[in-house]
């Protein structure tokens, strides 16, 4: 097939290669970037991938999306981010059965013990080649609600040409969270903690990206989840997972179906499970999972999209879904209306601050696999206790949150494999409130890193007080 290329939800720009939108974030008319077609994954290819490792099944992943990369360069940059001392297990991304057709995909053995790292890794590795290519620097602006911060800012720590300025909701993430960010000591990297929630976070980083005079003056680029290419790459775990989970049967999922249980707040993770299942990957049903703000879940039991407003997004025990606005939602509604019906129904949402979708309910579950649900605190506290007692593995809130809706949708003959969204180590108080005694004591790692100073700045939610900072660095 041609090179693929890449386009604007919204329209308004030009068709670009994988380099071209790397370094990006939102597109300059305001939408996100897609890919205009998407490579085919057959049997056959499955077949053949069955014996790669990690690394090498990464490079055969995202090499037709990013065919300006040399291909002797890419695998060079997969084999660096998916080294297997990298990670504490050398598998990169275990699998492991639990009970009652459920299964656990290990995706936080990075160094920051969070799944933002498999994608991270491989941006670290991207982004430095594509700026000493063209000659160019990067100033990375980011938000995040728990764990793309850290991620983001252990990938690019010491890179040539590169800065970080990221915001986090105050008070928002859990101490560990924000002490893998605010003990960084590095004047590249400037951690700033906004008044508001996530969304106000988000929109502030899409604000700035969209101005496009400011963004080009300032080299501003994107790695959260509005980069198209850390998209991309978190579809290779969804590849490999579905791998691992039918090795018995020769490349066949034979008579047992394989879908994937997703923890979301924002979207991008199961939208990367998506393109996955386009590109050929029979993955039988994506089930979207959130916490007490179920905006997602609203929209594909009922087909209507509203966003909540800060004051009604709750601060829960899962704080990494702690969101109201799914901003990679616009990609998906792309991929489902077509882009000249995009178009047409997308600005509904801010007319209306809702968008309705209702007529295309049957297509949702029927063609696209995706059904949904939501857990609470309690949920929670169940699924971490149930875990450790029967299996002896003690999982984070988050991935309890897919353990939880994980139950409410087993059937005969089907295995739903739930991503890991972190380390349980990040949330030590919710942990040890679902296992009491039997909670693990505190790691000397984790001590000492929540005794290390930390650096971070108190800002308003106000796109000036984050310019400022930008033009700081300057």
């Amino acid at each position: 097939m041609s090179a693929i290329e890449y386009v604007s939800t919204r329209g308004g720009v030009q068709p670009a290669s994988f380099g071209e939108v790397l370094l990006d974030g939102a597109a300059s008319d305001g939408g996100l970037v897609v890919p205009t077609t998407l490579p085919v994954i057959d049997e056959e290819r499955l077949r053949e991938w069955r014996a790669l490792d990690y690394a090498d099944l990464a490079t055969a992943v995202i090499a037709p999306f990013a065919a300006d990369i040399p291909s002797d360069e890419l695998a060079a940059m997969t084999h660096r981010a998916y080294a297997p001392e990298a990670f504490d297990d050398e598998r990169i991304v275990p699998v492991t059965a639990l009970d009652g057709g459920i299964g656990l995909v290990g995706l936080s053995e990075g160094p920051t013990w969070a799944f933002k790292d498999l994608a991270m890794r491989f941006l670290g590795e991207a982004i430095p080649y594509r700026l000493a290519a063209t000659d160019r620097t990067l100033t990375v602006l980011g938000a995040t609600s728990g764990d793309t911060g850290s991620a983001a800012e252990h990938a690019f720590l010491g890179a040539h040409g590169v800065r970080v300025v990221m915001l986090s909701p105050q008070g928002r993430m859990s101490p560990v969270q924000r002490a893998q960010m605010f003990s960084i000591d590095d004047p590249a990297i400037r951690n700033l903690a906004v008044e508001g929630v996530f969304d106000d976070c988000q929109d502030l980083v899409k604000t700035i990206s969209a101005d496009t005079a400011f963004a080009t003056a300032h080299s501003i680029g994107a790695v959260n989840s509005i980069n198209v290419a850390r998209i991309i790459a978190q579809t290779v775990f969804y590849v490999w997972a579905w791998l691992r989970a039918t090795e018995e049967v020769d490349g066949r999922a034979a008579d047992e179906r394989i879908s994937f249980v997703v923890p979301s707040g924002n979207f991008g993770n199961v939208y990367a499970g998506h393109l996955a299942r386009r590109m050929g990957v029979p993955i039988h049903r994506l089930v979207v999972a959130t916490n007490e703000n179920d905006v997602l879940d609203e929209f594909f039991r009922t087909g209507v999209y509203a966003p909540r407003t800060r004051e009604h997004t709750h601060a829960t025990s899962s704080p990494s879904m702690d969101i109201s606005k799914a901003s990679n939602l616009e990609r998906f509604v792309w991929d489902l209306l077509g882009p000249e019906r995009f178009v047409e129904r997308w600005p509904e949402l801010a007319r209306e601050g809702r968008l309705d979708l209702r007529d295309e309910l049957p297509r949702l579950r029927e063609e696209f696999g995706f059904v949904s649900g939501s857990s609470d605190h309690a949920h929670r506290l169940d699924a971490i206790r149930d875990v450790y007692r029967t299996h002896g593995i003690v999982i984070d809130p988050h991935t309890a949150d897919g353990v939880s809706v994980a139950r409410t949708f087993t059937e005969p003959g089907e295995r739903l494999l739930v991503l890991e969204t972190a380390k349980a180590v990040k949330f030590p108080e919710t942990v040890a409130e679902a296992l009491g005694d039997d909670a693990p004591p505190v790691s000397d790692a984790v001590r000492a890193l929540l005794a290390l100073p930390q650096r971070v700045v108190d800002v308003p939610g106000d796109v000036d007080a984050i310019r400022a900072v930008i033009e700081e660095l300057d």
